[in-house]
């Protein structure tokens, strides 16, 4: 038996009555079946086409055997379904699969793009061309909400919040990070969420040098979504939810002057606030004493650090915290905020569900958004950017899967549950069959989202 015999075939001649062989040798079968799901998601949202149309093509045209937009589709369909590195197109080149969402024939069409080919790619690409596909990412997202919602929309909620992206090599502006105790990047994630929905849809993903402060960059974020949504949506009460990472003064003097706007902000403890906080935490620890559990007690006040103009209201959560053998332990929170209601509802109601986007930032690591190991940083930002297109696809398809039971699942379980299925590829002259399994356990789910994303009953 030749090697790559070896390698394409599996004898197991005992583990049942009779000896099992498996062969890999299906050239018209994918393992990624489910994959044109992403491909209709990516219509509706015009997205990898809009994403490619910032980008300035300077190859020589008879030297082109991928375009554009072929080589950003390429990259955002695999990342969706979990092949995150360039060299993974080495496996893929000859999937029918992934053939068919870049529009060719799955079986008789050229294969897709090489690694090389792909890397120069990543590397060609500019920060005014990362700048022009950010805002494009941002509208179409505005956009798809907007028209979904269709005049519905009464609040939109803006959450910003930093994550880690640690970096192992010499890749540029990769720094020290104290907080983290890591040398890394620090990427700040944008989220909308629009009236009381519960989903917080990615909007923005801006890559940073590792040694900026969490507000780094903010201004310029905050003041460019402002303008998309209030261009969309000129009618609608804005919210803005930040950690205290960002209560910065360039950061609240924007929030301040914006019209028809309300925010809350963290604030990390000092010496006044710790002062102001004094009669809530007496008033806690007299609770805590009494009942020997955790308590808090609510309270605000009005508070000017000296960077600031003027006066803001500071929501007091002071709390006691008991752990069984420890003793018990302050433990206040302070937020900023410009809205009249009560310390308990704006804390526990408002602030405290911005707790909610550490979760999507939590599916963007699984997505492997952190897989910034290019030498560059401008090619690291377009990864960035690759991996939030992807994960917007990916949630477009569980908007579509309300009522099922894939509506509220992790990302990468409705990976693993909708796009991995093995499927053989068919092509006539007058169509494309993909068959699937009949066993296939979440049916229910799938028809659901192909229903949504304009399939038809066949």
């Amino acid at each position: 038996m030749s090697d790559d015999n070896t390698t394409q075939c599996l004898l197991f001649p005992e583990i049942f009555s009779k000896p099992l062989v498996a062969r890999f040798d299906q050239l018209q079968s994918s393992s990624d079946g489910g994959a044109f799901l992403l491909k209709a998601a990516d219509r509706r949202y015009g997205l990898t086409e809009a994403l490619a149309g910032c980008l300035r093509d300077s190859r020589q045209a008879g030297k082109v055997d991928h375009s554009l937009h072929e080589l950003l589709a390429q990259r955002v369909f695999a990342i969706a379904c979990g092949y995150p590195d360039a060299n993974d197109s080495a496996r893929l080149a000859s999937d029918p699969m992934h053939k068919m969402l870049l529009d060719r024939d799955p079986l008789a069409g050229r294969d897709l793009a090489s690694q090389p080919t792909l890397s120069r790619f990543e590397n060609a690409v500019g920060p005014k061309e990362l700048y022009a596909m950010a805002e494009v990412l941002a509208l179409r997202v505005i956009e798809r909400h907007a028209e979904r919602l269709r005049g519905r929309i009464r609040r939109v909620t803006i959450d910003l919040d930093p994550t880690e992206d640690p970096t192992h090599g010499a890749q540029q502006l990769s720094f020290f990070n104290g907080h983290y105790d890591s040398w890394c990047y620090l990427p700040v994630m944008g989220f909308l969420s629009f009236n009381d929905e519960p989903e917080q849809y990615l909007c923005t993903a801006v890559l940073r040098p590792g040694n900026v402060t969490a507000a780094f960059g903010a201004v310029g974020i905050l003041r460019r979504l402002l303008l998309m949504v209030r261009y969309f949506l000129p009618r609608v009460r804005i919210r803005v939810r930040l950690d205290g990472g960002f209560a910065h003064p360039a950061v609240l003097a924007l929030l301040d002057q914006e019209p028809n706007l309300e925010y809350v902000v963290g604030m990390a403890k000092n010496a006044v606030l710790k002062r102001k906080a004094k009669p809530a935490m007496r008033r806690a620890r007299k609770l805590s004493r009494r009942s020997g559990q955790t308590e808090h007690v609510y309270s605000d006040a009005r508070y000017a650090a000296r960077s600031w103009p003027r006066e803001r209201r500071v929501i007091i959560k002071a709390e006691v915290v008991r752990a069984e053998g420890k003793e018990p332990k302050d433990n206040p929170r302070f937020v900023i905020t410009n809205m009249q209601q009560s310390p308990k509802w704006i804390y526990e109601q408002i602030y405290c569900h911005r707790g909610e986007v550490e979760n999507r930032i939590k599916e963007l690591h699984d997505l492997q958004i952190d897989r910034t190991s290019c030498s560059d940083f401008w090619a690291n930002q377009l990864r960035v950017l690759l991996t939030a297109a992807a994960y917007v696809l990916m949630q477009e398809l569980r908007l579509g899967a309300r009522g099922t039971n894939c509506a509220r699942v992790q990302v990468w379980t409705l990976r693993e549950r909708l796009l991995k299925l093995g499927a053989r590829v068919l092509v006539s002259v007058r169509r494309m069959v993909v068959q699937l399994p009949v066993s296939f356990p979440f049916l229910p789910a799938f028809r659901r989202i192909a229903l949504a994303l304009g399939a038809s009953p066949g």
